[in-house]
């Protein structure tokens, strides 16, 4: 929300100084933010990154729900020609597997989660740098991101980032 309203001040004060100055010309540029961050091909490596790394913990958590399944469907056929003492170790047995399911499932989402941010953030930084450098390379005076109301497509510069985005990752992948 602060974010949001220093935006809106930004704006504010630049339109309140560009009146005294208007005749200088000003060049003003927008970057739909979210739309470079989804379609960057940095994104999508990054999301493939995470899926390659963090598949074997999660067919280890299927694994261990089916192991689960097992339990409980040959619970509910012998229960009723188990010993007593077999089925409270079989039925201790299937607490103890939720219990761990549950616990592996939530680490695995913590550990997640922390890798999306980390990805996220670099793949931010490197979107914001790419902007920095296509409005200081064009001569742009201001370049709004999101929280715009309205940008026609002659300020809009998110096909030029993405552009640019594309040839760093290709000329970086070529490299290796």
């Amino acid at each position: 929300m602060r974010k949001i309203w220093l935006q809106y001040l930004a704006l504010t004060l630049f339109l309140v100084s560009g009146l005294s100055v208007a005749n200088a010309e000003t060049r003003i540029g927008f970057v739909n933010i979210a739309l470079v961050l989804k379609e960057a091909p940095q994104a999508d490596a990054a999301r493939k990154k995470l899926e390659e790394e963090f598949a074997p913990r999660d067919d280890k958590i299927v694994a261990m729900q089916r192991k689960l399944k097992q339990l409980e469907e040959e619970m509910a056929k012998d229960a009723g020609v188990m010993s007593d003492e077999v089925r409270k170790k079989k039925e201790r047995q299937i607490v103890l597997e939720k219990r761990e399911i549950k616990r592996t499932r939530e680490e695995f989402n913590e550990d997640l989660n922390i890798r999306r941010n980390d990805e996220l953030n670099k793949l931010q930084k490197l979107v914001y740098d790419t902007i920095v450098t296509l409005a200081k390379d064009k001569d742009f005076d201001i370049v709004f991101g999101d929280n715009v109301i309205y940008a026609s497509d002659a300020v809009d510069l998110s096909e030029q980032v993405l552009e640019r985005l594309s040839a760093q990752y290709d000329s970086k992948t070529t490299n290796k």
